[in-house]
């Protein structure tokens, strides 16, 4: 018993560094484009599954797209032709790197807000830690006894 356990955990040892990826049967008229094309399919966001490119998701729409990148790059068409037409056509949330413009700022730059905020908090707090306190004043010093004095 002990023994088929350990030789299933060393089998999921030496398979947890594979990974499977899904195979198109589209026809590249150069290997240079068969990259290119894969490249870009994984910079592009699967619009159903949201958090999967188009390379590693299965949905229908996924193939349907990752199919139509492969035909443009065929064609000769630029990356920036093929991710401007996924984004006319899907939005800027089609790209795993939102460009920067007025719409995506907070996205951009809540990170360095969040840590500049962070840092100004830290901040204060050793700041104030750091002031020097001030000397008990003689009627502070005489409640101070009074309040020892009651202790049992």
């Amino acid at each position: 018993m002990i023994a088929r356990l350990c030789y299933f955990l060393l089998l999921l040892l030496i398979a947890l560094p594979l990974r499977a990826e899904i195979v198109d049967t589209w026809q590249f008229r150069n290997a240079e484009n068969q990259v290119r094309a894969v490249n870009l399919a994984k910079q592009l966001r699967c619009p159903q599954c949201q958090n999967q490119n188009l390379v590693e998701s299965t949905s229908p729409i996924a193939r349907d797209l990752r199919i139509e990148v492969y035909r443009m790059v065929d064609e000769g068409k630029s990356d920036e032709d093929i991710i401007s037409f996924m984004t006319s056509r899907f939005g800027d949330f089609v790209l795993y790197k939102p460009r920067l413009n007025l719409q995506t700022a907070l996205l951009w730059f809540s990170p360095f807000i969040l840590l500049l905020g962070a840092f100004l908090v830290i901040w204060r707090y050793l700041r104030k830690a750091r002031s020097p306190i001030a000397p008990l004043s003689d009627e502070q010093k005489n409640q101070l006894a009074e309040i020892l004095e009651r202790r049992p």
